[in-house]
């Protein structure tokens, strides 16, 4: 769309969150007594509280260097994102109990400190910036001009300061509003202007959250209608690239908190865009956009248990505003049972954007329900996802095809999970820890994104290979009432000489007490010299029976196969998960005793 074309599509509305000030004040004032809000404004006054006996942190130097020095992630950022609790929190509780001076204090030295920071980005997304350009000619006689970068945080710090001094104004200092509003203009608003980012064209989170974000806070603070409409045309063709790194089907094939992260912030856009054309642009049209929003009912297994296929966590909360507001757009859309919202402090980003749409889109009379039985065949995407539930309990089997290409790729073509009554027996790793050399040509030596760290086969010591030419071919798909069969040849996810096909195929029998059967049909051109089938588990306890061996945590899972064919070695697999802890899980290694040029090896699982 044209920027002449949005201008005149453009209202003359500037408070876009509440109508008046007054209106402001009552609702505010109307939660506060509101029994079905307590729970959440509890959690924000705990952390109000425990934040004010804090010291402000400082990023220092030191900090700052460690990135580049060490490729480490989690010092600086543990102190940039507390940061950014403090101003949600401050912001928060300034409007809610705006009779406390101290929040008031809190929140402007906040502001000032973000707004003193070197840089908004996090050191990681600088490389190669003008932040760490170290080759700088000065002279008098041409003054220096701080460039600066635009990455997610950035963004969203912008968008956070523009949303926060509109809601709170009239409660700051002069000072410190004029202080937003010159470096929202001079980090953000300037740079995006003169230069184009290559995030505009991402199909991907980043493109969603950082032209989102920008379009945010210009919808709150630009008063030019020339100049609004300029940055929105370009925040608008950004949020259409976005849109292409999904197919008809909707699925995030980066995993469900990236759907929550970018598509969240594709909402948060859309929605203060139609309010400010009076409705006349609505993002929220198009069937893909509609089929992106039943994403999150088809990722859950169970209670809070997901299908964390890539760099993806295997638990998940949900950010009910959120829910409450796309229910209202789409009939469809189911709305999750409350016990699974996001508390305040489980975002260890401490993203402003939906704290607030937390409370202000939470609907009490929104209907929830639990998570539906059925099974779900995304055909573009190739995710397939079944939740049985019986006398016995609740059951989920999940598997997938697709390529080794994909967003926040893993090698993983063939893999699959399952659960029985939140419990996982076969699992996804899911993201490890974020690093320099995780975003690197090292990525999948690392356990969780290579396929060693996932339930495929290892043909002659190969695992799976990186590239969009790695794909699965997809053989056949049905959905019973008792019997799913999910199908797909692999071959082509390995770079085996003599292997011509390697089809999988998957039997979900739907009894009281479920039973998987993965069965893979092997031929080669010569004699394989190995095959080995790798299944990924938790730390179990493991006993060896006659027929198979017997999985037992809180729920059993008996793998029966042939022994005679094959051999059961355990290994015990580490790695350092996503929060930089330490991590244990076990690699059952089914060996082939005799591998032919044409064999098939068939394993149940069978819960007890």
């Amino acid at each position: 769309m044209l920027t002449a074309q949005l201008k005149s599509l453009l209202g003359s509305e500037t408070s876009l969150l509440f109508p008046t000030r007054e209106s402001k004040l009552n609702w505010w004032t109307d939660i506060r007594e509101n029994p079905a809000y307590q729970q959440f404004l509890n959690e924000i006054r705990d952390e109000g509280d425990r934040l004010l006996k804090e010291s402000d942190p400082e990023l220092t130097f030191s900090l700052f260097n460690i990135f580049g020095e060490t490729g480490s992630r989690l010092e600086f950022e543990k102190v940039y994102f507390e940061k950014r609790r403090r101003l949600t929190t401050f912001a928060i509780m300034v409007l809610l109990e705006p009779e406390q001076d101290e929040y008031l204090t809190a929140l402007e030295n906040t502001i000032w400190s973000v707004c003193n920071e070197y840089s908004w980005c996090l050191p990681a997304h600088l490389q190669n910036s003008p932040e760490t350009s170290v080759n700088v000619n000065y002279s008098l006689n041409e003054p220096s001009k701080k460039e600066y970068s635009i990455d997610l945080f950035a963004a969203e710090t912008a968008f956070s300061l523009a949303e926060i001094v509109k809601l709170t104004e009239e409660h700051l200092n002069p000072q410190i509003c004029k202080r937003i509003y010159e470096e929202i203009y001079n980090r953000i608003f300037f740079p995006f202007k003169e230069k184009t980012f290559g995030w505009e064209k991402q199909t991907h989170n980043w493109a969603a959250v950082c032209a989102g974000s920008i379009g945010c806070a210009a919808l709150h603070i630009i008063q030019n209608q020339d100049e609004l409409a300029s940055i929105l045309e370009r925040v608008i063709d950004a949020m259409d690239s976005y849109l292409k790194g999904f197919q008809d089907d909707g699925i995030c094939l980066e995993g469900y908190g990236y759907w929550q992260y970018g598509f969240g912030y594709y909402v948060y856009f859309a929605d203060l865009l139609k309010k400010k054309t009076d409705g006349k642009l609505n993002l929220f049209e198009s069937e893909k956009v509609h089929q992106i929003a039943l994403f999150q009912q088809r990722t859950f297994l169970n209670q809070n248990l997901v299908v964390n296929f890539s760099d993806s966590l295997p638990t998940a909360s949900v950010f009910l505003g959120l829910s409450h507001y796309l229910s209202k757009i789409y009939s469809d859309f189911e709305v999750p049972e409350t016990y699974l919202r996001a508390h305040y402090t489980d975002d260890h980003c401490s993203r402003w954007a939906p704290a607030i749409r937390n409370l202000l889109w939470f609907d009490e009379d929104s209907v929830p329900l639990p998570w539906r039985n059925g099974t779900h065949f995304s055909k573009d995407s190739e995710w397939f996802l079944s939740r049985h539930h019986s006398e016995s309990g609740s059951f989920a089997f999940a598997a997938k095809g697709g390529h080794n290409d994909e967003p926040h790729n893993h090698n993983d073509i063939g893999h699959f999970i399952l659960q029985g009554n939140t419990e996982v027996f076969l699992k996804d790793l899911g993201s490890g820890l974020y690093s320099k050399d995780y975003f690197s040509e090292k990525r999948y030596s690392i356990l969780c994104n290579g396929s060693q760290g996932h339930s495929v086969p290892i043909i002659n010591e190969q695992f799976q290979t990186l590239g969009l030419a790695k794909y699965a071919n997809i053989l056949q798909v049905l959905i019973g009432e008792d019997v799913d069969i999910y199908e797909m040849d692999i071959e082509n996810a390995y770079e085996v000489k003599s292997l011509q096909s390697v089809k999988r195929r998957f039997t979900w029998v739907k009894t009281n007490l479920p039973k998987l059967v993965v069965e893979d049909t092997y031929s080669f051109a010569e004699q394989p010299r190995s095959i080995v089938e790798r299944f990924i588990t938790p730390v179990l306890v493991i006993t060896k029976t006659h027929d198979g061996v017997l999985l037992e945590g809180k729920n059993k899972v008996r793998i029966l196969y042939d022994t005679n064919q094959l051999k059961l070695e355990t290994k015990l697999i580490s790695f350092i998960n996503h929060f930089g802890k330490s991590e244990d899980n076990l690699a059952l290694d089914f060996i082939v005793l005799q591998p032919d040029r044409e064999c098939s090896v068939e394993l149940a699982f069978q819960f007890e």
